[in-house]
């Protein structure tokens, strides 16, 4: 895997894949790290990093808009327009050096702004692809993060204070969650249950996203 941090400027290739891995700094229920999102997306880089020698992985972007999480401490969010513009300015001074730009996103509340973007940045002829892990299941802090961290990094994860929290399905929790933030629809944070996540079933579905990964950006390419 080809960090771009680790390159030094005459060892920098001009052909590549720059891949950006966005994340949040936000409250991952009792149990789970701040940096839940921003570990899925980095180690989804390196997956696809691992499986296409064009790529290189950029370092970290580890803050995002995670507003709706700010009545957890800890909760660090940058917010959508300060966001929307960072995107841009990376991508464009990327460009300068490499051709193509994805980014992935481990967190969903980050949409607004690599849409916004992207939008410009495609606007301006960059040549630019965003990417959302996305699976079947609970969408914050529940069996599916919890499983997917126990996979990344298990001594990161305290099962002991593991809970469930608001379990209906997030199209019925959204009303009340914008207006009112995480916290009022959850006390814990939790949008799901944790019971029986497991490191093989992170495994399991890291693979599977990995491979939608790497799936959608050969499609990019070829296009």
């Amino acid at each position: 895997m080809t960090l771009l941090g680790d390159l030094r400027w005459p060892s920098v290739p001009s052909d590549a894949i720059l891949a950006l891995p966005i994340g949040s700094t936000e409250q991952h229920g009792p149990h789970l790290p701040l940096s839940t999102d921003a570990d899925v997306a980095v180690a989804l880089c390196g997956a696809l990093a691992a499986a296409r020698s064009d790529v290189v992985v950029a370092p970290l972007l580890p803050y995002g808009a995670s507003g709706e999480h700010q009545d957890f401490p800890g909760t660090v969010s940058i917010g959508t327009a300060a966001l929307t513009q960072v995107l841009i300015e990376l991508g464009r001074s990327a460009s300068a050096t490499f051709p193509r730009l994805l980014v992935v996103s481990g967190h969903g509340g980050n949409l607004e702004a690599v849409r916004a973007a992207l939008a410009t940045l495609t606007a301006e002829s960059r040549d630019v692809l965003a990417w959302f892990p996305r699976w079947s299941g609970d969408a914050h802090a529940g069996f599916v993060e919890t499983s997917l961290q126990l996979h990344l990094s298990a001594s990161r994860v305290v099962l002991s204070a593991a809970e469930a929290g608001a379990v209906a399905p997030l199209e019925e929790l959204m009303p009340a969650l914008r207006s009112g933030g995480v916290r009022s629809v959850s006390p814990n944070g939790v949008l799901g249950d944790p019971a029986g996540a497991s490191a093989s079933a992170g495994r399991e579905i890291f693979d599977g996203l990995a491979a939608d990964l790497v799936t959608a950006v050969a499609a990019w390419v070829a296009s």
